[in-house]
């Protein structure tokens, strides 16, 4: 019987990013990588509270900066994060959607941010593309903007 040792699938995803596999490691990411939805550190230690809260954030912190996961600043002064399901492990810059009345910030992987061009003397360091609303029903709106 052939079985998927899912320690030996994390272990080789690792090492697609270039992370050393540690058991925190594996098991943080055991954890958020099943999140459908952004989350911050606080929600990872909510489904995780055996963990020391520096140890998630460190790793939360190694798998964004290997591309395992986005970083979003939305603007409500708490990183969001977001499990990076960009196509053949190309991280891209996609737009996000904030709304105000549920309070959730979504990926919406389909959209880039669009190339600004600067002046010469410039340099874009990083871009951010949020969108903020507060519609009556968000899935509605995702699902007409995604769909249109």
């Amino acid at each position: 019987m052939n079985s998927i040792n899912p320690k030996k699938t994390i272990e080789k995803h690792f090492e697609i990013h270039n992370i050393k596999p540690t058991t925190v490691r594996i098991l943080v990411w055991q954890t958020v990588s099943q999140q459908t939805e952004t989350f911050t550190l606080n929600d990872a230690q909510a489904l995780m509270p055996y963990m020391d809260r520096s140890s998630i954030f460190r790793a939360l912190k190694l798998f964004a900066e290997n591309k395992l996961l986005h970083e979003i600043d939305d603007g409500t002064g708490q990183k969001k994060y977001c499990v990076c399901r960009c196509s053949d492990n190309k991280h891209s810059k996609h737009i996000h959607f904030y709304c105000y009345k549920c309070e959730k910030t979504y990926c919406l992987e389909d959209f880039f941010v669009p190339n600004i061009i600067l002046p010469s003397n410039f340099i874009i360091q990083d871009a951010e593309f949020i969108i903020f609303t507060a519609l009556q029903s968000t899935q509605i709106w995702i699902t007409a903007f995604l769909f249109a």
